[in-house]
């Protein structure tokens, strides 16, 4: 006989009522505390064990949060923009139904997109929802587990810039920052003053990137003709190898019709 049982052996029992379950046998034990019913016993371990599992997801989807939040601030993606999922995009013209076509495939398919280095650039007026698409392709490849970043072109120069009189990071580190993510969004192009030195910086930045075979996505509201007269040739030529698209958005702006 195990101690266990010689234990339980000396222990007073009596036998009780369960107002659920009916009668079952209670044990003494430590002299003024008996067992309750087994049946009792089990159902509330059960609810224990189900508000323990309960609170574990809750923990996790609150670490989750905290991870995507962590993520989307490593994105760099605007505080503004942060709801901009392809899901709230609102596509009622044929064009604009395109647009909102190309960005999911090109989302959904990220992994081919990426072996291929397609990039794709997105013109037309203010407030058409360039942004907004580029930003909800951000989104959904952060869930693949994709590193995106978004710059506007103006901070991107002011950042090589201001390089030049700190020492906490070079030219190229920064060019390396920028080429290195698997999505790069750069929004903006043709804001800044289309000189030889942003040129040679968007060069760095796009011709690493296209020898790396990281795909960019670049956001215009100049036409499609005039933007080589901000990015270069070069960079224009490469950006539409492998399938690379202008995508036009030459619809009225969202913002003028609310």
């Amino acid at each position: 006989m195990t101690f266990k049982k010689l234990i339980e052996k000396d222990r007073p029992t009596e036998e009780r009522e369960c107002s659920e379950h009916g009668a079952y046998t209670a044990t003494n034990f430590l002299g003024e505390h008996w067992t309750g019913c087994p049946q009792c016993m089990e159902i509330l371990q059960a609810k224990q064990e189900e508000e323990s599992l309960k609170q574990a997801k809750e923990a996790e989807l609150e670490r989750e949060q905290l991870r995507w939040k962590a993520k989307i601030n490593g994105a760099a993606i605007p505080e503004r923009f942060r709801d901009r999922t392809l899901d709230t995009y609102i596509a009622k013209t044929s064009g604009q139904k395109k647009a909102l076509d190309f960005s999911k495939e090109y989302a959904e398919n990220f992994d081919q997109v990426m072996k291929a280095g397609r990039c794709a650039i997105f013109v037309g007026k203010p407030g058409t929802g360039k942004t907004h698409l580029a930003i909800g392709i951000a989104l959904e490849i952060i869930q693949q587990k994709r590193s995106p970043v978004f710059v506007t072109v103006q901070r991107l120069i002011r950042r090589v810039k201001d390089s030049w009189s700190n020492q906490d990071e070079t030219e190229s580190e920064i060019v390396n920052v920028f080429a290195s993510p698997d999505l790069l969004i750069l929004d903006e192009v043709g804001v800044q003053f289309g000189s030889d030195f942003e040129k040679q910086i968007l060069f760095d930045v796009l011709n690493e990137r296209y020898e790396k075979l990281k795909p960019s996505i670049l956001l215009s509201n100049i036409p499609g003709d005039q933007l080589a007269d901000y990015l270069g040739e070069r960079v224009t030529d490469r950006l539409r190898e492998n399938g690379g698209k202008m995508i036009g958005f030459d619809w009225d702006s969202y913002r003028r019709s609310q």
